[in-house]
């Protein structure tokens, strides 16, 4: 239920008050440190031979899509545990491992290596601007569950198709689209822990996490087709 300081006395106020913050300082405190794994994962990836995705693509990604959805789960179930917070860690390890043919597919371009750094700082700025936003306004976003909620579902439906399809076009408008949902999400999950609507970091932290991690594949994807200089 959603905490409403309207109805609520100055006692109660202030516990949920303090409750909310430190959630929201927890997940704050967690997903910087998630940021450790996922980049010592994706340099590994970078370095990783992924050979067998080039052989069976399809197969290969649902595979891993496969095991990363197992892993969420897996943290959703042990989210009140210690055990939460270790496979956390190890999904965003795997996480920043999976990156590696992008990374690699974007360092063949003369710029690749700013154009990753450029995705980036635009990823954080981003998450700054809109959890800036989510925090001191005093607007209630839930509103936008449904259509982030249709949105996605449009994401993950196209990008099934486009696997099979290959087309490059609607790989970039699939982009666009990410950016925009995502960017959403971070909205409606960081204002959701200030409203009370999430008490658990652990999971609160997964889904801001999932969403930087697609906004940032988005916009490397968006920005090498715009920006990429090829050798």
């Amino acid at each position: 239920m959603q905490f409403n300081p309207k109805y609520a006395t100055p006692v109660s106020n202030t516990v949920n008050s303090g409750v909310r913050n430190k959630v929201l300082k927890n997940t704050y405190l967690m997903l910087s440190l998630t940021m450790i794994p996922t980049i010592v994962g994706s340099v590994i990836g970078t370095g990783t031979n992924f050979s067998f995705l080039a052989q069976s693509p399809i197969v290969g990604s649902l595979v891993m899509l496969a095991v990363m959805i197992g892993l969420m789960f897996a943290v959703s179930a042990t989210r009140n545990s210690m055990w939460g917070i270790i496979l956390l860690f190890l999904f965003t390890f795997v996480a920043g491992w999976w990156l590696g043919p992008l990374l690699q597919y974007a360092l063949h371009f003369k710029n690749g290596s700013q154009l990753i750094g450029l995705a980036a700082a635009g990823t954080g700025i981003i998450f700054f601007t809109l959890a800036g936003i989510a925090t001191t306004t005093r607007k209630d976003f839930s509103f936008l569950g449904n259509f982030l909620l249709a949105g996605i579902i449009l994401v993950i439906l196209a990008s099934l198709v486009n696997l099979f399809l290959a087309i490059p076009a609607i790989s970039l408008a699939i982009s666009a689209v990410a950016v925009l949902v995502f960017s959403g999400f971070i909205l409606f999950d960081v204002n959701r822990i200030v409203n009370g609507g999430e008490t658990n970091y652990v999971m609160a932290t997964l889904g801001i996490y999932l969403s930087l991690y697609n906004l940032f594949i988005s916009l490397i994807q968006l920005l090498l087709a715009f920006l990429g200089e090829k050798d």
